[in-house]
């Protein structure tokens, strides 16, 4: 998508004052302490493992680190990662 399309749509969001992330597409990432990380808008689970997850958004790759990390729960717009949360990071 161009740039003029998404600084329209920027625009937009703030004027009604709508939730960029859904307007834009972008993930909505909400972290509880260092035990529990919510990413809402997500396009698929790339990599899963006890120590690493990585995730698809529009946005790039989000990658978790951590220790003792599960998927508590997934479904098509929706992530919940538990655990020891020691990184969060776009790639």
């Amino acid at each position: 998508m161009s740039k003029k399309i998404d600084d329209l749509k920027t625009n937009i969001a703030e004027a009604l004052e709508l939730p960029k992330e859904i307007i834009l597409d972008l993930p909505k990432i909400t972290l509880v302490g260092n035990i529990q990380l919510y990413i809402e808008n997500h396009k698929g689970i790339i990599e899963y493992t006890k120590d690493s997850i990585r995730i698809n958004s529009k946005a790039g790759v989000i990658k978790i680190v951590g220790k003792n990390m599960l998927i508590k729960n997934i479904v098509s717009e929706e992530v919940i990662i538990k655990g020891e949360i020691i990184n969060v990071e776009f790639i």
